[in-house]
């Protein structure tokens, strides 16, 4: 390790996962701990809040234990720690930050606030460090879609000491629904379990995409702002019109009771017309978010474009990303999957680059629920 690479500890606890990472330079990932969830969110088909909050409790200091050990340092040889301020549920973002301001007070060491979307994009540039790909050409587009988010950034950068300074302007965004949490929502009409993402990803491969036609949303004042609440009420009416479904989706859920919740047991209880429901759901969604977020890219003359967030790791998003951005002449960009959900190593690449510009906070730092991205 060399002496002038700064070890940012990384905490992140926005939603229902508690992570903590530490990284050396902003971009060396030594060690990525993740405490996930699921099982306590997934037989209320969603993160319930307050139980996310007691978990991170229970989770923050164990977590952030283990990445010093995985990364075979002390706290006394970190040079900052970093965290998420916000946006996210404010309880849980509550427990990381008053952990973080107690840990840097204790060990007189400079504190960092980080936005959670910044992280994300800088997890697109950590990955192409990991991989020694070539990194993205700026300025570029940013699309950020997971299941609290969905939201295009034009993003700039300039050097400072050394390390890279973003700016973002936002460009569009979700008005209701985020993508991923109309992936959950659609789920559970479904009976396919949470979360719903990964699951419909993989069934819909086994469905026809053209078989159901979804209208696309009119969106007044910006083109590339997003809505999915409206397909997710056409796929409730899709249903109700269709009761012959309902049998297929009890045993589903009986299924769901028993543990049984992978793609391929879930699949086994899947008409062809429900499988060609998913794949059309899934075609729409895929499709908007393409559509929109490429045309901000030619709108604003982006070098390339950057994809992040859980939603990220989608196939069918991935692909078509790859396909339809080649047409026109720019490279797309996505994390691995790890980085996509997520994570704490984002987060300390992201406070790397605030540390060397010294942007450092004290003991006033608060949660912000709503943080906008700047």
């Amino acid at each position: 390790m060399s002496a002038n690479e700064k070890l940012i500890l990384g905490i992140e606890s926005s939603c229902d996962e508690t992570a903590a990472s530490v990284v050396a330079g902003g971009e060396r990932v030594l060690s990525s701990v993740i405490a996930s969830q699921i099982e306590i969110h997934r037989k209320y088909g969603g993160v319930v809040p307050e139980l996310a909050s007691r978990e991170h409790l229970r989770q923050i200091v164990p977590v952030v234990r283990e990445a010093l050990e995985q990364a075979g340092i002390t706290m006394q040889d970190l040079d900052a720690i970093a965290v998420t301020q916000g946006p996210g549920l404010v309880g849980a973002l509550l427990v990381g930050v008053i952990y973080g301001k107690a840990l840097a007070l204790a060990l007189g060491k400079p504190l960092v606030a980080v936005n959670h979307l910044a992280g994300h994009v800088h997890a697109v540039f950590l990955e192409a460090h990991a991989t020694g790909a070539r990194r993205p050409e700026l300025p570029t587009v940013c699309l950020i879609v997971s299941g609290g988010h969905t939201v295009i950034y034009e993003v700039k950068s300039e050097s400072t000491n050394g390390a890279m300074q973003f700016s973002y302007a936002r460009i569009g965004g979700t008005r209701d629904d985020a993508a991923g949490e109309a992936y959950d929502k659609v789920a559970r009409l479904l009976a396919l379990g949470y979360p719903g993402g990964p699951v419909m990803d993989k069934l819909a491969a086994h469905g026809n995409p053209q078989a159901i036609r979804f209208a696309e949303p009119k969106m007044r004042g910006s083109v590339h702002d997003f809505s999915f609440s409206g397909i997710k009420t056409a796929v409730l009416y899709h249903i109700q019109k269709h009761p012959e479904l309902q049998p297929e989706i009890a045993a589903r859920k009986e299924a769901l009771a028993h543990g049984e919740r992978s793609a391929a047991a879930l699949q086994k209880l899947c008409s062809v017309a429900t499988l060609d429901l998913i794949a059309s759901f899934q075609r729409s969604v895929v499709t908007n978010l393409v559509t929109s977020t490429l045309a901000a890219a030619r709108e604003v003359s982006a070098r390339s474009v950057l994809v992040s967030g859980g939603v990220a790791a989608n196939s069918e998003l991935r692909a078509t990303f790859e396909m339809e951005a080649r047409k026109i002449g720019i490279e797309v960009f996505f994390p691995s999957r790890a980085l996509s959900t997520d994570n704490a190593a984002m987060i300390a690449a992201a406070g790397y680059s605030r540390f060397a510009a010294g942007h450092f906070e004290g003991a006033s730092l608060d949660p912000v629920a709503s943080l906008p991205l700047a």
